[in-house]
C-alpha cells in the first residue's frame, strides 16, 4: 500500500546534518548535551474525556492538570531556536481539553517547529487547522456499539467526531486529515466497514496498526497483550481495493510483524537525542514509555528553560544509564523509535559490504 508519509518507516534519512552530528558525538557529553531533539511529544492536559480499553498511558491516571499556556509558548519559542523541528500534541489526555491551544499552536507555527495532533476527534471543531501539518483522529470501530465499548464513552460521540471529521475535511486547506485505528477483536470484523465511511467522510488516509503492550499498564491493558496478527494478510488485501487517488490506507504490516518478535538490537540509539515527551505536568521525559520513571526524567519546564533540562544532570545521568546499564528487554515492543533504533543501529555496527553502494 502507498504510504507517502512513511508512517510504517522511520524519517531520520531526511537529516543528514543532525544524524552526522549524532554520530560524531554521541559518545562525549559535551557533545551529546548539544544535540536536541528533532520531534517532541506534548500532552496540554493530563485529563482525557474517553476512558479507551486500549489505553497505554492508563496507569498515569488522567490527572486534572495541564501545562500554562504561556509558559508553552516561551519554550516552544526557545525550542524553535534551539533547532526542534516538530511537536504532536497528544499525550496523557485529549489535548484539545486545553482552551488555549490555537494559541499554542501560533507559537509553534511562528517558531518554525511543524505541529500536527492525535486526537479523539470529538472537540475537532475547535481547532484552526491553518497552521497545522497533520491532524490524526483516533477512532477505533467500526459500528457505533462498538466505538461506545472500547471508547468506553456515550454512543452520541460516534456521530461528534464523524460531523468533525467530515468538517476539518472540508475547511482544512493544508492540512492531511487522517484517522488510525488499532486492530484488536473488538473491531477485526468492522475494519472494512471504517476505511469505507473514513473514505466517504473526506480522510486523506486510514491507519491500521497493531497494539503494543506497555509494561507499566500491565495492570489496565492486559487483555490485548500477545495479539496474532500474522492472520490478517487477507484484510490488508481487502482494503487495498477501497483505495483512491484522494484516500489511502496504511496497513502497519511491518510493525505488527515485530510487534511479537524480539528486539532486533541490544541498546536504544535513539534515547536521548532524537526526540522527547512533555507531560501535562510539566516534566520533560526522554521516552513515552518510561512516563513516571524518574530515571527518564529530565526536569520540568515550569521552573527551567528548555536548555537547561536538556543540557541538565538528569538527562547527563539517563544518557549514561541508556548507553551503559539499560535492558533493551524492559522496553515496550515496537516502540515509537524502534524504525529509528533500527536505522541507527545499522550506523553504528554497518552492514556486510557496506561500501558497495
Amino acid at each position: 500500500m502507498d504510504d507517502q508519509f512513511r508512517i510504517d518507516s522511520q524519517k531520520l534519512i531526511f537529516h543528514p546534518h543532525r544524524v552526522a552530528q549524532w554520530l560524531d558525538g554521541k559518545d562525549s557529553w559535551e557533545t551529546a548535551k548539544e544535540i536536541y531533539p528533532l520531534y517532541v511529544e506534548i500532552s496540554p492536559v493530563g485529563a482525557c474525556n474517553h476512558r479507551c480499553t486500549f489505553c497505554a498511558v492508563s496507569y498515569i491516571g488522567y490527572q486534572s492538570v495541564r501545562l500554562d499556556a504561556h509558559m508553552l509558548v516561551d519554550r516552544l519559542h526557545e525550542a524553535g531556536s534551539l533547532g526542534i523541528k516538530s511537536v504532536m500534541f497528544a499525550g496523557e489526555g485529549e489535548p484539545l481539553l486545553h482552551n488555549g491551544i490555537n494559541q499554542i499552536v501560533a507559537a509553534a507555527h511562528i517558531s518554525a517547529i511543524d505541529v500536527s495532533f492525535t486526537t479523539n476527534g470529538t472537540l475537532l471543531n475547535k481547532l484552526d487547522l491553518e497552521n497545522i501539518s497533520w491532524v490524526k483522529v483516533s477512532l477505533n470501530a467500526g459500528t457505533r456499539e462498538t466505538y461506545a465499548q472500547v471508547h468506553q464513552t456515550k454512543e452520541k460521540d460516534w456521530d461528534v467526531v464523524w460531523r468533525n471529521l467530515a468538517d476539518a475535511a472540508q475547511r482544512r486547506t493544508d492540512c492531511t486529515v487522517g484517522v488510525q485505528t488499532l486492530l484488536l477483536p473488538e473491531n477485526e470484523n468492522e475494519i472494512l466497514l471504517l476505511a469505507e465511511r473514513c473514505r466517504d467522510a473526506g480522510a486523506d488516509y486510514l491507519v491500521i496498526k497493531p497494539y503494543s503492550q506497555h509494561k507499566f499498564s500491565l495492570d489496565h491493558t492486559r487483555q490485548y497483550e500477545g495479539i496474532d496478527y500474522s492472520k490478517y494478510g487477507t484484510l490488508e488485501e481487502s482494503l487495498k481495493r477501497l483505495e483512491t487517488d484522494d484516500f489511502k490506507v496504511m496497513f502497519r504490516s511491518a510493525s505488527m510483524k515485530s510487534v511479537n518478535e524480539p528486539i532486533p538490537y541490544s541498546k536504544c540509539q535513539a534515547t536521548p537525542f532524537t526526540w522527547a515527551y512533555l507531560m501535562a505536568s510539566g516534566d520533560l521525559y526522554g521516552c513515552s514509555a518510561y512516563l513516571l520513571d524518574d530515571r527518564f526524567n529530565y526536569g520540568n519546564l515550569n521552573t527551567l528553560s528548555f536548555r537547561e533540562v536538556w543540557q541538565g544532570e538528569k538527562r547527563k545521568a539517563n544518557w549514561d544509564y541508556v548507553r551503559n546499564h539499560l535492558d533493551i528487554h524492559e522496553c515496550r515492543q515496537s516502540c515509537r523509535m524502534d524504525k529509528a533504533n533500527r536505522y541507527l543501529t545499522d550506523l553504528v555496527n554497518g552492514v556486510p559490504h557496506q561500501n558497495f553502494i
